[in-house]
């Protein structure tokens, strides 16, 4: 997601791109329900890189979804604010978390005052901004001394069966596997690509067990298999059944996610 620069846009990338971050309204329920979270470790990270805690901060938890990443923050005495542009996921975030507050926006365009928050967060949601827009936001929106901290959960692709599994849905789609894993991640310029931040890379390892549905309605929930057509989609998560039963017989899945952390200061 932040591994590799990409030809300027053209119409038809661009429709897609927003199609993609639009799917996530029908699925919301779904997404909640099924994707992973984040481990403790993560948020010592983003407090150690961070140089302040959380507990006490002013938060804005950007493109905040479910509020997978919101309830965490919260848990750990942070006060925050959600800004999330989608219907559905704002309709199952005031479901899931009916008292923390929840603004509707994006970050190109945050709906938040000038140096107003001392940590801004986004969890799964940085590469669907334009950085052209969501960096100087960013600065805006920062007090002097505040962070912005972007992160996403990982495949850890040295395992064995989650490699396999990640090059069967690149088959599916039609990528270049061996060319998307040489750019996994390992440039932390992407993230901002005018240079005006300046940020540093934690990795943190952690994985979850969950029964074999949870795991597939997870994978299902990704936006590039929300707007695959149902037929296809649907066979290939049964395909994956098959294999997946063979790796795990009785049926409980063990993911391991590799977390990348990029934390930058405002100075």
């Amino acid at each position: 997601m932040t591994a590799t620069p990409s030809p300027a846009p053209g119409p038809e990338t661009t429709t897609l791109h927003a199609t993609r971050a639009h799917s996530f309204n029908t699925a919301a329920a779904q997404y909640a329900a099924n994707r992973p979270s984040y481990p403790s470790a993560l948020l010592d990270a983003i407090e150690e890189l961070a140089g302040r805690p959380l507990a006490g901060a002013r938060v804005a938890d950007v493109g905040a979804g479910t509020g997978i990443a919101t309830a965490l923050l919260h848990e750990r005495g942070a006060d925050v604010l959600a800004v999330e542009p989608g219907d559905g996921m704002a309709a199952q975030f005031r479901r899931t978390l009916p008292g923390i507050p929840l603004v509707r926006g994006n970050g190109n365009a945050l709906p938040l005052a000038d140096a107003s928050a001392d940590l801004l967060t986004y969890a799964q949601a940085w590469h669907w901004t334009d950085t052209a827009r969501s960096v100087p936001e960013a600065l805006r929106v920062l007090r002097p001394g505040g962070s912005l901290a972007l992160w996403w959960n990982r495949d850890a692709l040295d395992i064995e069966w989650i490699a396999e599994q990640a090059d069967r849905a690149a088959r599916f789609f039609g990528i270049d596997a061996a060319a998307e894993r040489r750019a996994a991640g390992t440039r932390t310029d992407l993230a901002d690509p005018t240079g005006r931040l300046r940020f540093t890379r934690r990795d943190v390892r952690w994985s979850r067990r969950v029964p074999l549905d949870t795991h597939l309605a997870n994978i299902g929930s990704h936006s590039v298999f929300l707007v695959c057509p149902e037929e296809r989609k649907t066979a290939f998560l049964a395909e994956e059944r098959d294999h997946l039963l063979k790796v795990f017989p009785d049926g409980i899945v063990e993911e391991t996610y590799d977390v990348l952390l990029l934390v930058a200061p405002t100075s």
